[in-house]
């Protein structure tokens, strides 16, 4: 495999990410922190070997990428940026170790939001800041990756997704970078607009920079410890919950949008399905919580931002939900691997896979009660290949299988039950906070092992890149000629 591309894009990919350290270098010097020195010298350093490399592996002549040096590409950069994103946390006033920097930058470039800080308002402006951008970074990432690079990878049924023009795997890094342009201009647009709704209803500026940027990438890190708990304004939490729907759609629609109309994100049955079932999970939940004895305002409060923090995996808490008892713990266990909808900022299983896997078994059912009819399924009024069919169903085997893994290695390194399995749910998933008083909305991170805090970056890195894009490195015919 020639290497010299994938470095090439890597060592840019790396020297963006040396500028946007910039941003929260300024934010320091405003605010007179002494963090300031930190993120120039990590910038130097991370500058210092991503111009080396891409000066190092640039061509006159052009390249092209061929399938697995796509795969390799994709990888590669999450992995990067994670590992260089990492060195503002550990040389900053907050001294953290190695792991705990890789994991809350691993947390914070996957959009998951799960924190090790305790104290988080104890921490610099720039701090701050660069958690924010890092979740914002990853947003714009992922939707890049979602609607141009893993349709072209058949990765997880994506390629029902496909656009027509752009068939070969040759054709991803030039469709990535058309795309880049439209949707990072879409995407700033919607974070501007948060930001000043969120200061309008009485954030500082600063912290609605902040928030947007998180709301918007459906991240979850926040500048309070409590969280959005923090404002205690049914204002705020009604824009955040209107932002975190917004990064669940899908952003080709809202490209689709600034040419035509509103009828292609309303008529897209993925859409529709999610908003339903987050209806669903919100009016359940409501129902629970009235019934316990909350007031129905309360409820209705807290169960909406709750529910669609968590089923957008998002992971703002305005309320201590693993109090909420044992009824309302398994509905929001469940919805964490729902996510959104393909092409949006969030993880999880997404909706058009879930409505797949129901066309499938409906079409099986069909079959046995009339073996000799031709049932055929259908996505969005086209029949889904066998291909899509077989895709679909691998990554749901293949989702609850890594799933059961990372809890069982969680469980092995003597966490509870409850904290094991929404451990592994919360990183598979990208959500943020976990259940339970360890790891749950009042909780945070930085008590678990170095060992499980390694285990569930690595499940944030898998669920983020969609499994199979990570699995398929690790099979030795991945690296044959």
């Amino acid at each position: 495999m020639v290497l010299s591309p994938v470095l090439n894009i890597l060592g840019l990919l790396t020297t963006i990410l040396a500028a946007a350290m910039l941003i929260p270098m300024c934010f320091d010097l405003y605010f007179g922190s002494p963090d300031w020195q930190v993120f120039a010298l990590s910038s130097l350093l991370t500058a210092f070997v991503g111009i080396s490399v891409w000066l190092a592996t640039t061509q006159r002549d052009g390249f092209d990428l061929g399938l697995r040096q796509a795969f390799l590409l994709t990888n590669g950069s999450w992995i990067s940026i994670g590992l260089f994103g990492a060195l503002p946390f550990m040389f900053s006033e907050l001294q953290l170790s190695a792991t705990d920097a890789i994991f809350e930058s691993v947390s914070g470039i996957t959009t998951t939001g799960s924190t090790v800080l305790e104290r988080i308002e104890e921490a610099s402006p720039g701090i701050l800041i660069w958690r924010a951008l890092l979740q914002w970074l990853g947003g714009v990432g992922i939707i890049v990756m979602a609607m141009a690079v893993l349709p072209m990878l058949s990765v997880g049924g994506m390629q029902l997704f496909r656009t027509e023009s752009y068939e070969s795997a040759d054709k991803v890094v030039p469709r990535a970078a058309q795309l880049a342009g439209g949707i990072g201009l879409v995407y700033a647009c919607l974070t501007a607009i948060w930001a000043i709704m969120l200061s309008i209803a009485g954030m500082s500026n600063f912290d609605a920079i902040a928030h947007a940027m998180t709301t918007i990438a459906t991240g979850g890190y926040s500048t309070k410890t409590a969280s959005i708990a923090a404002f205690d304004s049914v204002a705020i939490e009604w824009i955040i919950i209107g932002g975190m729907i917004v990064g669940s759609l899908p952003f080709a629609h809202y490209l689709a949008m600034v040419r035509g109309g509103w009828r292609p994100l309303l008529q897209d049955p993925q859409v529709r399905w999610f908003l339903a079932l987050l209806a669903f999970v919100v009016s359940v939940l409501i129902w629970h919580l009235s019934s316990a004895g909350m007031a129905v305002s309360v409820a209705i409060r807290e169960a909406s931002f709750n529910a669609v923090s968590i089923m957008t995996g998002t992971g703002y808490g305005s309320a201590n939900f693993s109090a909420w008892g044992g009824f309302a713990s398994t509905l929001l266990l469940i919805s964490m691997f729902v996510g959104g909808c393909g092409g949006s900022t969030t993880c999880g299983i997404k909706m058009f896979r879930l409505q797949v896997l129901a066309t499938t078994a409906r079409v099986q059912i069909g079959r046995l009660l009339s073996p000799h009819a031709v049932i055929l399924a259908y996505y969005n009024r086209r029949p889904v290949s066998n291909e899509v069919m077989d895709s679909v169903m691998g990554f749901f085997y293949l989702y609850i299988i890594c799933f059961v893994l990372l809890a069982i290695m969680l469980g092995a390194l003597g966490l509870d039950f409850i904290t094991a399995l929404s451990g592994a749910a919360t990183s598979i998933s990208n959500v943020g906070p976990g259940l339970g008083n360890l790891i749950g909305a009042e909780g945070n991170f930085a008590s678990l092992p170095d060992a499980a805090k390694w285990i569930m970056s690595f499940g944030m890195l898998l669920g983020r890149l969609e499994l199979f894009t990570v699995l398929v490195m690790l099979n030795p015919g991945f690296w044959r000629r």
